[in-house]
């Protein structure tokens, strides 16, 4: 991909930051065959035109800032509201659920009915704000230090209030996702309170639009063995499923 003209690259590295979530300047260089130093170019471009947004290390898609008004711009809007409603089903009044951060996450929040009942607990800050919308959520956000690549609370005090905890639930998004490698992400913070987080909980829901489906990054978060439900936009019977539904997982 070395030879790539500059407006195909950039498109390229769009494209892979609004599936993917957040990306480094590392795995960006890796995937198109250039330098860090063009990386670092083409992303300040990127940024200038409000395209994504860079963050210690790499860059973030913009729709996972909080925006309050509106979250349309997401990349896969249609697709994400799909899955959100899909999710909805296995809500139930008394649950206690642990739930993740970023923008189909914010779609699954938006459509928990009003007159649901039940206490959400949270490492994302973005996320307790969404959940101050639902009159009868009792919101509880765990405290410490905010990682910049996930926005999400990292750190001692995090890791000992969920070891205090056994949700009904556990709903979170994820950057990627593979039959042989499971989930997988980026930051050693943002990996080891992933792991707490389904240590806490009785059964683990992963959100993913298809096109997060068969890609790895480099840390594994856990095996897909320890999924209960995945769910995506697409039908129970996509051949892109089958390989998980072999496995056990449940698919919505």
């Amino acid at each position: 991909m070395a030879n790539l003209l500059k407006k195909e690259r950039k498109n390229i590295i769009l494209k892979h930051i609004n599936i993917h979530s957040r990306v480094t300047f590392d795995e960006l260089a890796q995937l198109l065959n250039v330098s860090e130093d063009t990386i670092r170019r083409d992303l300040n471009e990127l940024s200038e035109k409000n395209l994504i947004s860079k963050i210690r290390g790499g860059a973030m898609a913009r729709a996972n800032q909080y925006i309050p008004s509106s979250s349309k711009s997401s990349y896969a809007y249609e697709d994400k509201r799909i899955i959100a409603k899909k999710a909805i089903s296995l809500l139930k009044d008394g649950m206690l659920v642990l739930v993740g951060g970023g923008t189909t996450v914010r779609e699954f929040i938006k459509m928990i009915p009003e007159n649901l009942k039940a206490t959400f607990v949270t490492a994302n800050p973005m996320t307790s704000i969404e959940l101050l919308e639902k009159p009868n959520i009792e919101t509880i956000i765990l405290g410490g230090r905010i990682s910049n690549y996930s926005q999400t609370v990292i750190g001692g005090d995090a890791f000992l209030k969920l070891a205090e905890i056994k949700a009904d639930l556990c709903v979170l998004g994820t950057n990627a996702i593979d039959f042989n490698e499971g989930i997988t992400d980026l930051e050693w913070e943002t990996v080891e309170i992933k792991k707490a987080i389904f240590k806490a909980s009785k059964k683990v829901v992963i959100l993913a639009i298809s096109e997060k489906l068969n890609t790895t990054m480099k840390l594994r978060v856990c095996p897909i063995n320890e999924i209960d439900y995945l769910v995506t936009e697409l039908s129970q019977d996509h051949p892109l499923l089958k390989a998980y539904q072999s496995s056990g997982i449940k698919i919505i």
